[in-house]
């Protein structure tokens, strides 16, 4: 099993010396302790999964790291356990509590955990942080002391028949009172609704008086960025359970829909998926910074859709990893929101995104972190529709999973890429994660490949396209490097001394400039060719 965002492994030779680094095992336990928490097991290798066989751990070792990092950090929960793998070896599994306050190591360091490795904080980070993991959730405050009977009967009564009738619940839950579901979610607490009983089933005035209850705005620009109408959510009249729903039924725009010529028939494709709206507004409203005052604003443009959210993104989390980090931010809405089944816990609303906007033909969502906000663009654009009928053939036939739709789909988009262009794409730290990703894709014949570690590039299998009647132009996209170079040989032989961009724009404009720029170094290292210049005013001629 690999290194993750919750799980280290450690060689129990850490400890065979006669001065361990103590310091550096107190630096992993605060990091997971700012994450989400997680468990270092000691005595098993990077590349395994069981301890050596008939490894013994040393007696009172456990005993002896419980006392050093009790030492050496503040608010790190830690519990050492004794383990024998199937194999007889012996291990430790220290297992360290997500930390309730800020967690450090008592040289006043901070750290967090980010996928598998150990991140420094610093500066306006730590303040975050500190904002970030209060001793109580703002959730579960009780900032305006209103009695847990005085809600909004309708709110409530919607709210527990919900609960009631979803599959995600459990029985136990079902069953119990009105009173004890209040409880239960958090709503309610020593006889007074909490900051998320008021912003949930409070009263209108109430949810007013709460000062960071969502205000959500919508803004329609014509082509000269002019606005042309505009929609407002400020009354405090709905919860954020209803704001969903209330958002995409009063906004006309999200249900247009365009035809897609498809032979003799049409494809009739939303402008805007329902299911990528939804996913954008859950995200928008379970995720912020509930102590921060802000709207949320959409933008739709002749092109796009544009959401911007108050705050940054919550800690650990960023535009590069957000396929693969999963950090609640508000831990009890975020429950809520699931049980309602109106959102994935596991935080898989990105993943979501991808795989329809991918399946669609269009371009992936552009996630950008501003000083004081983020924000999500999603575009109007097919950038291929033909993509639609192929995923969803191919679909039929084979029974992909998610992460295999969303690789077929960014294949499909690209004709072919490199192993490191997927891990970009994806926000994989390394090619070498590919595998999770591109699935069966390659052993059922979906996906070809030439060429080894991160300079494999992978296509979709032409003869699949032949099989499903997917037809496409003529691509040099998966040209081979040989037939590459006669290619740019042949172009400065007709056009010597041209600059980049015109050999590229002439040759193969679909293949990505910097695999342009390879080969002609390749061909400069033999002698072949002859630059004259620096930077953009360099020329390329043959010798």
């Amino acid at each position: 099993m690999n290194e993750n965002q919750n799980l280290e492994y450690k060689s129990l030779s850490f400890f065979k010396h006669s001065n361990p680094d103590w310091h550096e095992l107190a630096k992993d336990c605060v990091s997971f302790a700012n994450a989400q928490g997680g468990s270092i097991l000691i005595g098993i290798e990077d590349d395994a999964s069981l301890p050596p066989a008939g490894q013994k751990v040393p007696d009172k070792l456990a005993e002896k790291i419980n006392k050093r990092i009790g030492e050496l950090t503040v608010n790190v929960g830690l519990a050492v356990e004794c383990k024998t793998g199937n194999n007889g070896g012996q291990y430790l599994s220290l297992t360290v509590s997500r930390a309730s306050s800020p967690a450090s190591t008592t040289n006043g360091r901070y750290y967090i955990r980010i996928a598998d490795e150990c991140k420094p904080l610093l500066g306006a980070d730590i303040q975050r942080l500190l904002n970030e993991r209060s001793t109580q959730p703002w959730e579960t405050l009780i900032s305006l002391r209103i009695p847990s009977d005085k809600y909004d009967s309708h709110k409530f009564s919607a709210f527990t028949n919900a609960i009631r009738q979803s599959s995600r619940v459990k029985t136990s839950v079902k069953e119990k009172t009105d009173h004890e579901i209040l409880n239960h979610y958090l709503l309610a607490r020593d006889g007074y609704l909490t900051n998320l009983g008021v912003l949930c089933i409070g009263r209108q005035s109430d949810r007013a008086r709460l000062g960071t209850a969502p205000v959500i705005q919508f803004i329609k620009y014509d082509e000269r960025g002019h606005k042309i109408d505009k929609d407002f959510w400020d009354d405090y009249s709905l919860s954020p359970i209803e704001m969903i729903e209330d958002v995409w039924s009063r906004v006309p725009d999200f249900r247009e829909q365009y035809e897609l010529p498809h032979g003799l028939l049409r494809t009739t494709l939303p402008v805007y998926d329902k299911i990528v709206v939804r996913e954008l507004l859950v995200n928008a409203l379970v995720h912020r910074p509930y102590t921060q005052r802000g709207d949320i604003f959409l933008n739709l443009t002749p092109k796009s859709l544009e959401i911007v959210n108050p705050g940054l993104l919550p800690l650990g989390v960023t535009p590069q990893n957000i396929l693969h980090v999963t950090v609640r931010r508000n831990e009890h809405l975020a429950r809520i929101f699931h049980d309602l089944q109106l959102m994935e816990r596991e935080g898989s609303g990105f993943d979501r995104i991808y795989e329809v906007l991918l399946s669609q033909g269009r371009p992936l969502p552009a996630l950008c972190e501003g000083r004081d906000r983020v924000t999500v663009t999603v575009q109007k654009v097919v950038l291929k529709a033909e993509i639609i009928d192929f995923i969803t053939r191919t679909d039929q036939a084979f029974q992909l999973t998610q992460r295999e739709r969303i690789t077929l789909g960014l294949l499909a988009q690209h004709d072919s890429m490199t192993a490191r262009e997927i891990a970009d794409r994806l926000e994989l730290e390394s090619s070498s994660h590919l595998d999770s990703w591109l699935g069966r894709l390659v052993n059922w014949r979906l996906v070809g490949k030439k060429g080894r570690t991160q300079s494999t590039r992978y296509f979709v299998d032409p003869q699949l396209m032949r099989d499903l009647d997917f037809t496409r132009l003529t691509t040099l996209s998966r040209i081979e490097p040989h037939r590459l170079r006669a290619l740019l040989i042949e172009d400065l032989r007709r056009y010597p001394n041209s600059s980049i961009s015109e050999i590229h724009n002439r040759t193969a404009p679909e293949i990505d400039r910097k695999r342009i720029k390879r080969s002609l170094d390749n061909l400069i290292d033999t002698g072949e060719v002859q630059p004259r210049g620096e930077k953009r005013w360099r020329r390329y001629s043959l010798i």
